[in-house]
């Protein structure tokens, strides 16, 4: 399995955990810099999870040849 994978596909997928991990550090720095109130806090934690989360199981979902997410 890991043999039929190219290596551009894993270069791209590599690129894109990358843009995704800093993404979601620039994020939360952002809103802890902020200081919003504490109900909004966790509501804007939980969907900059969220929007990583579906990147990075695009990124992996890449290397299978099928992402839900085209660009």
């Amino acid at each position: 399995m890991i043999a039929a994978v190219s290596g551009d596909a894993l270069v791209s997928a590599l690129i894109w955990i990358v843009i995704a991990a800093v993404i979601f550090f620039l994020a939360n720095w952002f809103i802890g810099y902020v200081g919003i109130g504490e109900p909004f806090l966790k509501v804007a934690k939980v969907i900059i999870a969220l929007i990583v989360f579906v990147l990075l199981v695009n990124a992996l979902l890449m290397l299978a040849g099928r992402p839900f997410i085209r660009w």
